[in-house]
Parts: structure tokens; C-alpha cells; sequence
């Protein structure tokens, strides 16, 4: 035996590195206890519109609000929220051996933050969409309080973050919606003030009813014009009979001339003009009304949207309260380390005796 670790010395400092690490698991390791939470994320399923704010902003779907709420529970926010509320450097420096514990209590936040990540695993079921939280700690209280914290700590990050982007909307909508309502008065008033100043509701059903009474005189004004003709075959236009219809036929003249000025003229107050500013004045307030109801109905969407961005971490699994410690796994990882020792101790001795064959 002596012989065979003289010629392959790799052999023997393999064997003794594979008492040393077997034994550190074994016998030195301290116990650390696992405490297991498994949550999901559900939002509230309320009816909205088919056309909201959502469909024009977009939002993130369920994989992407679980890989954000791991990265948070993950980050160095987390780790300084944990160290306020429960002490971490205290415990992971206070407690373990030498490898495993937190060497000193006053380390950089960098490393710190290293450790905590190495005693804080969160694994994303893409396929149950769900997060599998593990907290390492060297006592039973501290895993589970750890634990607790996290799922209380993301569910108020995640309602936080989605309420801000919710709260910006909302507040943006309302001042237009303050603006559009005072342009809508602004339009309102302006078309009582021209109606109360020319004395018309509606100009433009005045000029309607202008138009049928021109309509109406014209007519009137043919069937004279007729009559005429018929009595100039057979009267005198000096007659009683023709004078009469003369003398209506140049009223209803007079009058339809007065009429079209009423409708249209170069200059003055036409009932043409009139109803054209009327209408412009009309088509204002008619968009200013419909771009109010527009505002309204974006602020309620908006509204329905922001309870729809609260986020609650409904718990599979609470966290457990370990009973007994199940890390380090002392026989797997003294085993796999042997393996691997072998091996890389084999490939080794494989290749000196390569080497020496080439020298000989």
C-alpha cells in the first residue's frame, strides 16, 4: 500500500482530502433548517370594456409579474428590509461553522447580499406559474419569520408597483377631464349668448321654415301669373279684375324678395350667415360634449383598471416550520464530493502516466 502511494501520490492526497471533506460533513456541518412556501399570484377578475387603458398601455402578463416579484424578493431592497426587521447579520454571523456561517457581521452590503442569496432560493414554475420560496436559516424561528416576510414584502411591493403607474393615470385623466369640462362650459355658453343675442333658438330650423315659406309664395306667385295670362286673352289690362291680379302678383314679388333677404344678403344680419355660425358654434359644443364623455369613460376604465392591477399573494403553501434540520445534506454531498474527487484524481494519474510513457 505504502508502495502504490509512493508511485501515485495523486492517489493518496485524493483519499485524505476525501476523509477531511467526509468528515467536515458528517461530524463539523452545522444543521441549518429549511423553511418552504409556495405562493401564487391572482389579480381581481372584474368585468371591464372591451376598450380601456389596459388595451392601449398594455400589461404584463402572469410569468412576467412572477419573474418581477422573484427579482424582488431576490434584490438588495429585500435583503436591507430583512436586516431592519429581523437582523440577518446578527444570525448568519452568530450561528454555523466556520465555511457556513457569515464570517463577519460587518461585511459590505455586495457580500452580504451574496450570502443571502445563498441562503434564499426561489425557483418559477413556468408551466404551474407559481413560486417555490426556500429560506436557510440555523434555527427553526428565524427560517419561518424570514420566510413570512418575504410573502408579506412582495405582495406590498407588487400592489405598489402596479398602483403608481394606476394613481399616474388616474390623476393625468383628471386634470383633463377638469380642462375638457371647463371648454364644454366655455362652448355652452357661448352658444346661449348668440341665440339670446339674435333672438333664435335654432337659426338653422328658422331658415328651414323661411325656405318653405318662400317655397310656398312661390308658388302662389305662378299660380297667379297664370290666372293673368288666362285673363289678358279676354279682359283688358285695364279691367278691375286684371288690376287686382296685378296688384297681388307684385305683393307676393315683394314679398318673396323680402324673404330671400331675410336668408341671404352681402351685409347684415342674414339668417344665412346666422346659421352658419350658429352651426360652427354648434359643432364646438358637440365636440367639446363628446370629448368630455370621452374623458369620463377613459377615468372610469382607468379606475376599473387600477383594482385590476392589485396583486395578492394567495399562499399554496404556507411557510413550515421546520420540526428538524434537513440541510447540509451530509451523506449526498460528502458522496458526490468523493465521486468527483475520484475522478478528477483519475484523469490526473491518467495523464502523468501518458507523459511518462512519451518520456521513455
Amino acid at each position: 500500500m505504502k508502495a502504490f502511494f509512493k508511485r501515485n501520490p495523486y492517489w493518496g492526497i485524493c483519499i485524505a482530502v476525501i476523509v477531511l471533506v467526509s468528515a467536515y460533513w458528517t461530524l463539523w456541518a452545522t444543521d441549518r433548517y429549511v423553511s418552504r412556501t409556495v405562493v401564487v399570484l391572482e389579480s381581481p377578475q372584474l368585468a371591464s370594456p372591451d376598450v380601456s387603458m389596459s388595451s392601449i398601455l398594455g400589461g404584463g402578463g402572469g410569468s412576467s409579474d412572477l419573474l418581477l416579484l422573484r427579482e424582488h424578493l431576490l434584490s438588495v431592497d429585500m435583503l436591507r428590509r430583512a436586516q431592519e426587521t429581523l437582523d440577518l447579520r446578527e444570525h448568519y454571523s452568530g450561528h454555523g461553522d466556520f465555511f457556513s456561517r457569515l464570517r463577519d457581521p460587518d461585511v459590505p452590503i455586495e457580500d452580504l447580499h451574496q450570502y443571502y442569496q445563498s441562503r434564499v432560493k426561489i425557483d418559477m414554475d413556468e408551466y404551474a406559474q407559481v413560486l417555490k420560496i426556500e429560506v436557510q436559516a440555523y434555527t427553526p424561528e428565524f427560517a419561518h419569520q424570514l420566510a413570512s416576510l418575504l410573502l408579506e414584502a412582495g405582495e406590498e411591493h407588487m400592489n405598489e408597483m402596479g398602483q403608481r403607474l394606476a394613481e399616474e393615470q388616474v390623476r393625468f385623466l383628471e386634470q383633463q377631464l377638469g380642462r375638457l369640462s371647463e371648454r364644454l362650459d366655455v362652448a355652452r355658453a357661448d352658444l346661449l349668448d348668440y341665440q339670446n343675442e339674435h333672438g333664435l333658438v335654432s337659426p338653422t330650423n328658422t331658415v328651414e321654415s323661411l325656405n318653405q315659406v318662400v317655397g310656398t309664395l312661390e308658388g302662389e306667385l305662378a299660380r297667379l301669373q297664370a290666372r293673368r295670362s288666362a285673363l289678358g286673352s279676354f279682359q283688358s289690362a285695364q279691367s278691375s279684375e286684371m288690376v287686382r291680379v296685378e296688384s297681388e302678383i307684385r305683393a307676393l314679388r315683394e314679398q318673396i324678395d323680402q324673404e330671400r333677404d331675410r336668408l341671404a344678403q352681402a351685409t347684415g344680419d342674414s339668417l344665412n350667415r346666422i346659421s352658419s355660425e350658429y352651426q360652427t358654434l354648434e359643432l364646438r359644443a358637440q365636440f367639446a360634449q363628446e370629448t368630455y364623455s370621452s374623458a369620463m369613460s377613459a377615468l372610469e376604465n382607468t379606475r376599473i383598471e387600477a383594482a385590476r392591477t392589485l396583486k395578492q399573494v394567495s399562499v399554496l403553501q404556507s411557510p413550515v416550520f421546520p420540526e428538524y434540520a434537513v440541510e447540509p445534506r451530509r451523506l449526498y454531498n460528502a458522496t458526490v464530493f468523493g465521486i468527483l474527487a475520484l475522478f478528477v484524481t483519475f484523469i490526473l494519474n491518467m495523464i502523468v502516466l501518458i507523459v511518462r510513457d512519451h518520456k521513455d
